[in-house]
């Protein structure tokens, strides 16, 4: 076998092709045998040859030539031109007084930045793109069962209208042949009568025929016709036959059921990058849960307030705060039906909202104190403390923020800012598309607000009659004014709101006794009923109960409305 083309064989010099390599030309990138070095070297005396042992090639920087010096090579770097230099370079006007650098200490910090990019690449972000795919797969496949669960129902819905339709073709055919056989029976002894009275007027023919041919006058004199008697006539029966009004087959489709519209639409919020540590809420998806047919009120809790009740608020799943027309808040366990815990608010004024935090910690807003309030360990503390405004509605987030809505003095302006503590972050006022144009009202009648769960904040508007949401950046989303029929076809005048685990928007509507539900893009779901009396405040606990406030009958109802 050939050793110069043999797969197994050492490298060979660039140069002689025979003698095995032993040395490196940094600079001209060449494989060398020591005896090849020296000319190799002068081979181009231009050059600066770096000759470094096999083992140890590409350990010489290569520096770049000079485009102005076309014998020097850079070995600085210009920070403020962003270029490499060579030494004449540096003592040329163009770069007197800028900050020079070592060529080599740039290139290691860029290559230092590469590794930590690289490292992102390899570490976060393709597995954040793995998790991803992975999750559209699953998505997909549970799209397939959800959309097969969907068919069989309308199926199965189908089949039971056909049931019922049968089950009352039957019924309506029934009636019509009881209906049929008694106006026969009342015909037919109408008709025996006649017959009857016809019988006995032949009868009676008869006999006065025999008389009349007689010759004997005295039986002659003694016959009587009871024409009198038969110049009654009977009374005419009049009949009316029943008329089958159909229904419309045009609305069929209504009475049967009809499809909510589906969404497609992209959310920049929807994902987040894979990190080494995730949290509970962010590891998993939560289970999908469709809505009950029929909701179900599972329990009704008496609060006690002398008058009016406003908010309540989930500390866990069986202990909830209320606050109403009074300066107590109170909390209560739900299965015991028991006052827990009350505090008084710090002025002594009735607070507007409340909400719990992450933590477990009440906040409540002081409207005619101006501020936001947190308890802990049953001691308030001041957290924020506005000017020219008043708080409104407020709600706890998932990142820990607070988002208070609020007004001003002049009752001309809403807006909504997020805190972060005490320290303002962020103010949503404004539609993006017109920087005049207002999200919300600017009465100062009642707003309340919510975070959903793909971060979206929801603002329910009573003034405005709608529910605004906008996403985590304050961009305008959409706008629900509503659903027609409402249950008493009454105006839609909106109050507490809340959110669940599958990103469902959820409202008081007082005055039509109910609760809508709308989904994360604006489409109408369902109403809760319930024999809701003045819903007014709503909060969503961790097993995506509903709990509603009710005004006038201070009273908490506890609703299941997810499978």
């Amino acid at each position: 076998m050939d050793p110069r083309t043999s797969a197994q064989d050492v490298m060979r010099c660039d140069l002689c092709k025979t003698a095995v390599v032993q040395m490196h030309c940094d600079t001209c990138l060449v494989n060398l045998c020591k005896a090849c070095v020296g000319e190799h070297t002068i081979s181009d005396e231009s050059k600066k040859h770096e000759i470094v042992s096999f083992k140890l090639r590409k350990s010489t920087p290569l520096y770049p030539g000079c485009k102005h010096h076309s014998k020097e090579r850079c070995e600085m770097y210009c920070n403020q031109c962003d270029i490499p230099v060579c030494v004449y370079c540096i003592t040329s006007d163009q770069h007197q007084g800028h900050k020079i650098l070592s060529l080599m200490q740039v290139c290691e910090e860029k290559k230092e930045k590469i590794f930590k990019e690289r490292n992102e690449l390899n570490e976060t972000i393709y597995p954040t793109y793995q998790d991803i795919a992975s999750a559209v797969q699953n998505r997909m496949s549970q799209l397939e069962k959800e959309y097969r669960d969907l068919s069989t129902a309308i199926t199965k819905h189908g089949e039971d209208w056909h049931r019922e339709i049968d089950k009352l073709v039957r019924k309506l055919k029934a009636e019509v042949d009881e209906m049929k056989n008694t106006q026969l029976q009342t015909l037919q002894k109408h008709l025996d009568e006649i017959n009857k009275t016809m019988s006995d007027i032949k009868d009676e023919n008869d006999s006065i025929e025999k008389t009349i041919d007689t010759n004997d006058l005295l039986n002659l004199f003694s016959i009587t016709c009871n024409v009198d008697k038969y110049r009654n006539l009977p009374q005419k029966i009049v009949l009316s036959l029943p008329k089958f009004t159909s229904g419309k087959i045009q609305e069929i489709s209504k009475l049967f059921g009809t499809l909510s519209p589906s969404s497609l639409s992209s959310d920049k919020h929807g994902y987040s990058m894979k990190t080494t540590q995730i949290s509970p809420e962010a590891g998993s998806s939560p289970p999908v849960k469709q809505l009950l047919d029929e909701p179900e009120t599972v329990t009704t809790m008496y609060t006690g307030y002398d008058r009016y009740l406003y908010n309540v608020a989930c500390l866990s799943e069986e202990e909830i705060w209320t606050s109403g027309e009074d300066k107590a808040m109170k909390l209560y366990s739900i299965n015991q039906k028991s006052l827990l815990k009350s505090i008084t608010t710090k002025s002594g004024n009735i607070s507007w909202d409340i909400a719990v935090t992450k933590s477990g910690d009440l906040v409540y807003t002081d409207n005619r104190d101006r501020t936001v309030n947190i308890v802990k360990n049953e001691k308030i503390e001041e957290v924020i403390r506005l000017q020219n405004w008043r708080p409104r509605g407020v709600c706890s987030t998932s990142s820990g923020d607070l988002l208070v809505i609020m007004y001003s003095d002049d009752d001309k302006q809403t807006k909504v800012v997020r805190y972060s503590g005490s320290t303002e972050k962020q103010t949503i006022q404004f539609d993006d598309k017109s920087k005049h144009k207002p999200l919300y009202s600017s009465s100062p009648t009642y707003k309340y607000i919510t975070e959903n769960r793909n971060l979206d904040i929801c603002v329910s508007d009573w003034d405005a009659k709608a529910v605004v949401v906008v996403n985590q950046a304050g961009k305008l989303r959409f706008r629900y004014t509503g659903h027609t029929p409402a249950p008493k076809n009454k105006p839609f005048y909106l109050l507490g709101i809340t959110t669940d685990s599958q990103s469902h928007i959820l409202t008081a509507d007082c005055d039509n006794e109910c609760v809508h539900i709308i989904d994360q893009d604006g489409q109408f779901l369902r109403y809760i009923n319930c024999r809701l009396s003045d819903p007014w405040g709503l909060c969503i606990d961790t097993n995506d109960n509903l709990f509603v406030a009710q005004y006038y009958e201070r009273q908490v109802k506890k609703i299941r409305y997810l499978q």
